[in-house]
């Protein structure tokens, strides 16, 4: 039985549309795109043949199933396991706010959910919340009055989906927000629940959210309640 994971993909940009293909011909058809820039230092670049090039981030939820044949294409066809043609890695999906949304995720693939895993000795989670643009602040405050400390918000493009497009009777828009939440495992539900209730499928915001296990936390002041609180 397949397990899902968020299969993240740095590449460069002029190599984003080639990946994202290829994912769609594997049934992973819905992407969300952030952009960025690679940090190594020169040195770095030119030991491993690297250009300092600006980058793009996919974000696409898989199936193991899916990922078994997107991992052979992509060391066939693009060479992903040479050095400098850039990187894919899995996160473990802990959770997924509601049958719709998890439905829309999975684009084509064919999935049956079993019984929710969870990692052990993960003390908070990153919950995702992927929306319509201009809709970050709405979405915050539902999240921080059921416990949420703060957020991070990156802009993004969705792909699988053409402007007017129509999912579940809503209009899909292609410009999206991504915000980053840090909480407790604890209290995850509370805040998905939260969002999903303010700014879910059926608002405009059309807010998606998932989480994923944290295994480790650095250089954060994450919020903890107190011993009445708890």
């Amino acid at each position: 039985m397949s397990e899902l994971s968020m299969m993240i993909t740095v590449t460069d940009r002029s190599r984003e549309g080639k990946l994202r293909k290829l994912y769609e011909e594997n049934g992973a058809t819905v992407s969300f795109v952030t952009l960025g820039r690679g940090t190594a230092t020169s040195q770095v670049l030119d030991m491993f043949g690297l250009e300092n090039a600006e980058k793009a981030i996919i974000h696409t939820v898989v199936t193991d199933t899916s990922f078994k044949e997107i991992k052979k294409q992509l060391e066939r066809r693009f060479q992903i396991d040479v050095p400098g043609t850039g990187v894919v890695f899995l996160v473990p999906l802990a959770s997924v706010g509601g049958k719709k949304q998890l439905s829309f995720l999975l684009g084509e693939q064919e999935f049956v959910k079993d019984e929710e895993k969870t990692l052990k000795n993960t003390e908070y989670e990153l919950i995702i919340v992927t929306a319509n643009q201009g809709y970050s602040e709405k979405i915050m405050d539902a999240a921080r009055a059921a416990g949420a400390g703060g957020g991070t918000i990156l802009h993004a493009k969705g792909t699988g989906m053409k402007g007017g497009e129509k999912f579940f009777g809503f209009v899909l828009a292609d410009e999206k927000e991504m915000i980053y939440i840090v909480a407790r495992r604890d209290g995850r539900d509370k805040i998905m629940q939260a969002i999903m209730a303010e700014a879910g499928i059926r608002d405009k915001a059309q807010a998606i959210c998932y989480s994923l296990p944290v295994t480790a936390t650095a250089g954060m002041r994450l919020y903890r309640p107190s011993d009445e609180e708890a």
